[in-house]
């Protein structure tokens, strides 16, 4: 299934994510202590499998969905973030794990995997906007500002598994819970019946479409927390109103999709149902036919009608996935640009080489070590994520 069959149309820079330009230098994410295969080498396959074999039960591969499909073909498991890192932690037999996605993911994968286990991820650079639109410092400032306008002791945080090891710790050191985009609404539930308000991060999007669409709050019962601004860009009076304090973050693929895209889609493909991430805007979610988490948006199509028409707004390697898996239905990507997941490109071929021929030769390269004191805290989160109704 090519870029154009899916309807969109590559750019330079798409085309230098999927290795499809001259400049080999210049995908690198970030130096590494060796010497990277080149991205052309023919024998790229086989050394990746000969490796495998070598370390055999001793690594375990995870790809997350959004992976190139290079990367996939080598991964013992696929799935979302927490799946992926749920699984890391079945396989205590397995004393290294070599994460395919991105920073904040491997983390997780280290805070619920052994002692006796490594993580590794090939690329340092593949982290997540996201991610990183929410730092711990800047967390604590604003729980100062909570604290001093006297709402910190109602407020609960629920923090988005998409976040950093720091930012899960402090989450369970202020008595909340992590979620994932399918249990955001059992998550919420939970902190409002703990407290009066809810700090949600760090996806606005995500935290806006749980709280009017699944629990029923008005949009005005949200107000967003940008923490560039003084007292996050509100009033005392605003924090206090509020039911819902969003941090001003978003992801920088899901956030790119807007009303004028589903609308175009329907009139270029009769028939056609729009299934979208509920990362998207709130416009977005509000004018698509459904909205769910990745495993949603996977499990919709495999369950679907010969003959049916899809426009998917979600990463575009898992919708390319998606339409070869299924070439009975019509699958289209819901924007007509090619909107990979930078950061998560930046896992090719020639870096999950290196990572697993350094550890043949008994080099672990690119540890992902997550802190004694983090791990706790942030155990303690997602331990309370487990917790809830339905887990």
């Amino acid at each position: 299934m090519t870029m154009n069959e899916l309807g969109v149309e590559p750019s330079p820079l798409a085309l230098l994510l999927l290795g499809q330009q001259r400049d080999a230098d210049s995908e690198r994410g970030t130096s590494c202590p060796g010497e990277l295969p080149a991205a052309s080498d023919p024998s790229l396959v086989a050394r990746a499998r000969a490796a495998k074999a070598a370390l055999g039960d001793k690594v375990f591969v995870l790809g997350h969905h959004y992976q190139r499909d290079e990367v996939i073909e080598f991964a013992d498991v696929t799935g979302d973030s927490f799946k992926l890192a749920r699984e890391a932690a079945a396989r205590p037999e397995a004393s290294y794990v070599v994460f395919c996605g991105v920073h904040f993911m491997a983390e997780s994968a280290d805070i619920l995997t052994g002692n006796h286990q490594q993580v590794v991820l090939p690329d340092l650079a593949a982290g997540c906007s996201m991610a990183d639109m929410a730092t711990a410092e800047q967390v604590a400032e604003a729980w100062d500002v909570l604290t001093d306008v006297g709402v910190a002791d109602v407020t609960v945080p629920v923090s988005y598994m998409n976040s950093s090891a720091a930012i899960k710790a402090f989450t369970g050191r202020h008595g909340g819970t992590i979620c994932t985009s399918s249990n955001a609404e059992v998550a919420m539930r939970w902190a409002l019946d703990k407290g009066e308000k809810v700090l949600f991060l760090p996806d606005q999007h995500l935290g806006r479409n749980t709280a009017v669409l699944r629990l029923g709050l008005r949009l005005d019962d949200c107000v967003v927390w940008n923490p560039r601004k003084p007292n996050g860009g509100l009033t005392d009076e605003q924090i206090r109103a509020a039911k819902i304090l969003l941090w001003k973050g978003h992801c920088s693929v899901h956030g790119r999709f807007s009303r004028e895209c589903v609308d175009e889609v329907r009139e270029r493909v009769p028939g056609v149902t729009v299934l979208v991430h509920p990362e998207c805007t709130h416009e977005v979610v509000t004018t698509a036919d459904l909205v769910g988490s990745t495993e949603f948006i996977i499990r919709t199509i495999e369950a679907a009608p010969a003959g049916s028409a899809w426009a998917i707004g979600t990463e575009l390697n898992l919708v390319s996935r998606l339409a070869k898996a299924h070439p009975d239905k019509t699958i289209v990507f819901l924007d007509k640009t090619v909107c990979f997941c930078s950061t998560m490109n930046r896992i090719d071929l020639p870096h999950l080489v290196w990572a697993l021929e350094s550890l043949v030769d008994g080099h672990v390269v690119n540890r992902i070590d997550v802190d004694d004191d983090t791990t706790h805290f942030a155990k303690v989160a997602l331990d309370q994520m487990l917790a809830l109704p339905g887990n």
